[in-house]
C-alpha cells in the first residue's frame, strides 16, 4: 500500500485530496498544528493524525522519523497563513510568521521528503500555491512574499530533483475555493475542492516523459 502525507491538512482542498487518495488505496497521514479539527476526516479516511508545526525543523524531523511520513510516495505541503493591511501598519512579527508558514516550512518539509524519496528514486512533492504567488496584490505584501518564495522553491526543486526521479509540482490555485462559508454568486465561479484534488491526482500520475513542474487552476470566469 502506498503512503501519502498531507501537511497543513484542513477543510477544502486538502480534505478532498485525503478522501480521494484514501479511495485510491493510499494510506493517508494528516499533519497539522491542531489535529483535533481533523478527527472527523481521519475517521472517514482511516488517516493517521500527527501534530506538527511545519515551520519548526525539529517537529518536522520528528514527523519524518515515522514511516507514515518517511515512506510517503506523495507529500502535499498545504499550510497557509496571511496578514493583510497597509504596508506601514503591518506588524513585523506577523510578516515573519507568514514567511515561515508559506515558504520556510515548505523548504523544511520538502527537504525531509526529498531525503527519503531520493533514496528510493521516486516520489511526488506537491506545493499549494495561490494567485499571490503570480501577482502581488495591494495591502497583501506578506502573502505575496511568502507565495512568490514558495513558487521559486518549487521551480528550483523541480530543476534539481526531476532528473533524480522525484516529481515536484507547484499548484497555482488562482481563485477562491468553494466552501460552506463561501457561497457562489455564479455557477462554477469558485474552484471546487474536489476538482483541485482530481487535478493533483492527475499530476501524480503523469508519466515522467511529460512531467509538469507547475499547473494553474482557475474557474472559467476568473480573470488573469
Amino acid at each position: 500500500m502506498q503512503r501519502a502525507l498531507i501537511v497543513g491538512a484542513g477543510p477544502g482542498f486538502s480534505a478532498s485530496f485525503a478522501r480521494l487518495l484514501a479511495a485510491e488505496g493510499y494510506a493517508v497521514a494528516l499533519a497539522a498544528r491542531d489535529t483535533a479539527k481533523l478527527a472527523d476526516l481521519a475517521a472517514e479516511t482511516g488517516a493517521s493524525l500527527n501534530a506538527c508545526d511545519a515551520s519548526d525543523p525539529a517537529q518536522v524531523a520528528a514527523l519524518f522519523a515515522a514511516p507514515e511520513a518517511s515512506e510517503a510516495e506523495v507529500v502535499l505541503y498545504n499550510p497557509s497563513f496571511r496578514v493583510r493591511g497597509p504596508l506601514v501598519e503591518l506588524e513585523p512579527e506577523d510578516v515573519r510568521r507568514t514567511l515561515e508558514v508559506c515558504a520556510f516550512g515548505a523548504f523544511v518539509v520538502a527537504q525531509q521528503a526529498a531525503r527519503h524519496m531520493l533514496r528510493r528514486g521516486s516520489g511526488t512533492i506537491l506545493l499549494t500555491g495561490a494567485s499571490a504567488g503570480v501577482k502581488g496584490f495591494a495591502r497583501s505584501a506578506p502573502f505575496a512574499m511568502g507565495k512568490f518564495a514558495l513558487r521559486g522553491l518549487g521551480q528550483s526543486l523541480a530543476r534539481e530533483l526531476h532528473p533524480q526521479g522525484v516529481h515536484v509540482v507547484h499548484i497555482v490555485v488562482d481563485g477562491g475555493i468553494r466552501s460552506p462559508r463561501r457561497p457562489e454568486t455564479k455557477q462554477d465561479s469558485l474552484l471546487d475542492p474536489d476538482a483541485i484534488a482530481t487535478a493533483a491526482l492527475a499530476a501524480i500520475r503523469q508519466p515522467r516523459s511529460a512531467w509538469s513542474a507547475e499547473i494553474e487552476l482557475r474557474p472559467w470566469v476568473e480573470t488573469f
